[in-house]
């Protein structure tokens, strides 16, 4: 594996777990945590450039979902916080 390739996927690998870590519930966390260690360990032996790039571009995907995940359950934390009336069960007053 070239030099640019190797740190490019340890950075890969940072990003991904430093993401996950910020998962708010424990089994999404440690679960996330667990799959990207294990498929980096699994093909950490790869030395076709080509399969490599396809890893590369495979783990860039899952970074973006792990991202729009982690944002999504932060901002359904917060709607969940009860600061809307209607999470309060109270009846809406306003009509159309």
């Amino acid at each position: 594996m070239a030099a640019s390739s190797r740190a490019q996927v340890l950075d890969l690998y940072r990003a991904m777990l430093r993401e996950s870590k910020r998962f708010s519930a424990y089994n999404y966390r440690t679960y996330a945590v667990r799959r990207i260690r294990d498929g980096f360990r699994e093909n950490k032996n790869v030395k076709d450039p080509v399969e490599i790039q396809t890893l590369v571009n495979k783990a860039k995907r899952d970074l973006g979902i792990i991202r729009r995940q982690v944002a999504e359950q932060s901002t359904a934390a917060g709607r969940k916080s009860g600061s809307s009336s209607r999470s309060l069960g109270k009846p809406c007053t306003t009509w159309p």
